[in-house]
C-alpha cells in the first residue's frame, strides 16, 4: 500500500492535468478522484456528484489510459470504486476511447467459423443462462426485458410496460383462439398477457432457465400456451401463425434476410409481425464492454434502415414505425434504480462483480438513449393476403 501511495503521489498532479486536458474544460458534471495517498482532485464547478476511489495500481492505470473498457474492468474488479450518482459517471463516457479492433474482428469472424446457430446458442446461454431471480430483481412486475411505452415520465414502469403489451396485441389484431409465435419468450411477459385473453402463444427460447420459468408459469396460470426450446432460424411449425411477436430479440437476429424468410414461412397471409428493439445507425457498432461482459457473440443493435431495405425485397409490408428512444431511456433508468435498490441481495446471491457489470450496463444504456446515441423502435409488419389488389 505504501508503494502504491508513493506511485499515486508521483502520478497525481500529472493525472489531474491529463484529465482536465481530456475534458477540455467541458466537464459534464462535477466530480472528484481520490488517490491512495489521500490526495483528492476535483473537476468541474460545484459540489461533486460522484467520486472515483482508486484502490490499487490497476485502478490508477485505468484512469491514466482513458479507455472505456479498461475503466469498466477496473470498476467491476474492484480496482476502482464509485461513490455517488452513477448518472454523472455515465455522462462522462464520451471522454473515454473505445478502440479494440481485434475484439471487433473476432466478433465478426466467430459466427463464420462456428456457425450462426452455435454463436446464438452460446451467446444466449451466457447472458440469459443466469438464474431467473437475478433478472426479476430489477425488471419489475411485468418481467419485460425491452422498452416500455411511457406517456409521462413519472408514471410507473408497470403501467408503461402494459401499454406496450396492449399495443402489440392490438397492432396484431389478436383475439381469443389466435395462434402467436413469441420469439424469445423471456420470463413470460407476452405469454401471460396474451394467454389470459385466450390467445394461444407458442414461446420460443434458447435459455434453459427461461424454458423452465415459462413452463411453470403456463401450468400455474393454466394458460393456453406452450414452450419450445430452439433457435428461431431453424424453427418449423406444421401450421402457420396468425402473428409473430418479438420483444427485444431482434438484436440477437442479425441475419435480417434469414429472419424475414422465416417470418414469411411461419406467418399466415394477412398476419402481422410486431417487433421492438434498441437501435443504432451502424449495424456492427457495439461498445467493447457490452460485447465482452453483457452480450457476447454477434449480438447487434437493430439497424432500421438496413432492415427496411431487406423488407423491401420481400412480400412483407411496413404497417407502422415508432421511435421509442425516450421511453427506453426511462425504462433503463427504472431498471437501474431497481438494481441499486436490490444491491445487497444481488451481492449476497450472485456477487459484487455481476452487480457492477449490470450497474454500468443499465445506467450506460439509459444515458445512450437520453443522448440519442441509441434509438429504439417499434415496428409492425404485415404479410398481405392479396398483393396489389386495387392498385393501378
Amino acid at each position: 500500500m505504501e508503494a502504491l501511495a508513493t506511485e499515486a503521489q508521483a502520478a497525481g498532479g500529472g493525472l489531474a492535468g491529463r484529465i482536465r486536458k481530456r475534458l477540455s474544460d467541458k466537464t459534464p458534471v462535477p466530480f472528484e478522484v481520490r488517490l491512495p495517498d489521500a490526495e483528492v482532485y476535483r473537476f468541474g464547478d460545484g459540489e461533486p456528484t460522484f467520486a472515483v476511489d482508486v484502490r490499487d495500481r490497476q485502478g490508477l492505470l485505468a484512469l491514466t489510459h482513458f479507455d472505456e473498457l479498461r475503466f469498466s474492468e477496473a470498476y467491476i474488479n474492484g480496482s476502482l470504486d464509485i461513490e455517488g450518482d452513477m448518472w454523472g459517471v455515465v455522462r462522462c463516457r464520451e471522454t473515454l476511447r473505445d478502440r479494440h479492433p481485434l475484439h471487433y474482428v473476432w466478433s465478426r469472424l466467430a459466427p463464420l467459423l462456428t456457425g450462426q446457430l452455435r454463436t446464438n446458442k452460446d451467446a444466449i446461454a451466457d447472458h440469459y443462462g443466469r438464474e431467473n431471480a437475478f433478472f426479476l430483481s430489477f425488471l419489475g412486475p411485468t418481467r419485460c426485458y425491452s422498452q416500455a411505452v411511457f406517456e409521462r415520465d413519472d408514471e410507473p414502469l408497470e403501467t408503461a410496460q402494459l401499454r406496450k403489451l396492449d399495443f402489440a396485441v392490438n397492432a396484431c389484431r389478436l383475439k381469443a383462439g389466435d395462434r402467436v409465435l413469441d420469439v424469445g419468450g423471456g420470463w413470460g411477459t407476452f405469454v401471460e398477457h396474451a394467454g389470459k385473453q385466450g390467445i394461444r402463444v407458442t414461446a420460443l427460447t434458447l435459455a434453459r432457465p427461461s424454458e423452465q420459468y415459462l413452463n411453470d408459469l403456463i401450468q400455474r396460470l393454466r394458460l393456453p400456451c406452450e414452450v419450445h426450446f430452439g433457435d428461431f432460424y431453424q424453427y418449423t411449425s406444421p401450421q402457420p401463425y396468425d402473428a409473430i411477436v418479438i420483444l427485444g430479440v431482434m438484436e440477437h437476429l442479425p441475419d435480417y434476410r434469414a429472419a424475414l424468410r422465416q417470418f414469411q414461412r411461419l406467418l399466415k397471409p394477412g398476419g402481422r409481425i410486431y417487433l421492438d428493439a434498441s437501435s443504432y445507425r451502424q449495424k456492427y457498432s457495439k461498445p467493447t464492454f457490452i460485447a465482452r461482459y453483457v452480450f457476447p457473440g454477434n449480438h447487434r443493435y437493430f439497424c432500421l434502415h438496413e432492415f427496411l431495405s431487406c423488407v423491401a425485397k420481400t412480400a412483407l409490408e411496413v404497417h407502422c414505425v415508432y421511435n421509442d428512444y425516450h421511453s427506453y431511456y426511462l425504462t433503463c433508468r427504472e431498471w437501474a434504480k431497481n438494481l441499486e435498490a436490490a444491491h445487497q441481495e444481488i451481492k449476497n446471491l450472485w456477487g459484487e462483480k455481476l452487480y457492477r457489470i449490470f450497474r454500468l450496463y443499465l445506467w450506460g444504456s439509459a444515458c445512450a438513449f437520453d443522448s440519442r446515441s441509441l434509438d429504439a423502435f417499434r415496428l409492425v409488419l404485415e404479410y398481405p393476403a392479396v398483393r396489389g389488389a386495387g392498385r393501378p
